[in-house]
């Protein structure tokens, strides 16, 4: 078994945690590092085993991540638990890499546009550091599982439509560059589920095999709907954040991601065990309240809570 095949089985969906990472980008005031620990345990014990635990980005501009190294080490400690952290240059992959994370996360606009906002770089520069990223996976002792996402896959605030064609392009660049995985991810919450459907068939038929994600935002309220068009479509893993948190710093008009909390009632409702239990994820958010409590959660099991005669947890 290799090392993707134990973190992404291909026979189970897997849901990511994004909310220690993307969560945090935008908050005016962030969870300390215990809290942040707090959050990982509390969601471990509440069945949730994929956390993005944060970047190694400068502290100067994102000192919400400056912890990142103890986090990283918090979700090594839990038994069966994976961290992801994002890169964008060879010095964060090196710090990455020297952190032992299990996965290393970098991103690739899908337009040039957003791609110089968002880091000041080329496309075709975003797309070799991520060949780099993978040289250096190849030569390190642990190789952790290498994961790309193209950024605004599904429509740009800079510039609007974006082609499909030139993201499956862009995937298939990817995957040519040596990544494991690849991630679509609509940024600023553009699309509705026909296109996420389409795309997510196109690139899982381009990955031949390996994992794709699907990356949400609930800008427009299609986020749950969208999910379910990439679970049809063939997506096995998907990203959300609890309580929505989240939003691109360089993305205009960007809002949360698709609540984690509903997101796995989705998957529970469609017949994919997550192995979750909701009402324990939902109490996890009397963290953030508590450390954040000027941020709005959003979620419509908060509010509701389960069906009546619904399980927490699927059998």
């Amino acid at each position: 078994m290799t090392r993707v095949e134990e973190i992404y089985p291909d026979n189970k969906i897997v849901l990511r945690e994004v909310g220690l990472r993307d969560g945090l980008q935008l908050v005016k005031r962030f969870p300390s590092t215990s809290a942040k620990q707090r959050w990982m345990h509390d969601e471990y014990a509440a069945g949730v085993r994929h956390f993005e635990v944060g970047s190694f980005l400068p502290q100067k501009t994102f000192p919400q991540f400056a912890d990142v190294r103890d986090i990283i080490g918090t979700v090594a400690s839990l038994p069966g638990a994976y961290g992801i952290a994002l890169t964008l240059n060879e010095r964060g992959v090196n710090e990455a890499l020297a952190s032992g994370v299990a996965e290393v996360a970098s991103v690739v606009s899908a337009t040039e546009e957003h791609s110089q906002a968002n880091a000041n770089r080329s496309r075709a520069s975003a797309i070799d550091t991520v060949r780099r990223l993978c040289e250096l996976r190849d030569a390190s002792a642990h190789r952790p599982v290498v994961n790309a996402a193209i950024s605004m896959a599904l429509g740009c605030s800079i510039v609007g439509p974006v082609d499909p064609a030139e993201v499956l392009r862009l995937t298939e660049k990817l995957f040519e560059a040596g990544v494991d995985m690849v991630a679509i991810a609509d940024t600023v919450g553009y699309a509705g589920p026909k296109q996420v459907g389409e795309l997510v068939a196109g690139a899982v038929k381009i990955a031949g095999g390996k994992p794709i994600c699907i990356h949400l935002h609930d800008t427009r309220g299609m986020g749950i709907a969208n999910a379910s068009a990439a679970l049809d479509a063939g997506a096995r893993v998907l990203d959300g954040s609890l309580g929505g948190l989240g939003g691109c710093p360089f993305a205009p008009g960007a809002t949360g991601n698709v609540v984690f909390e509903d997101l796995v009632f989705l998957c529970e409702s469609k017949g994919f065990a997550t192995g979750i239990d909701i009402e324990k994820l939902i109490a996890v958010r009397g963290i953030l309240k508590s450390e954040m409590p000027g941020e709005t959660l959003y979620g419509g099991l908060a509010r509701a809570g389960l069906p009546r005669g619904k399980a927490a947890k699927a059998a």
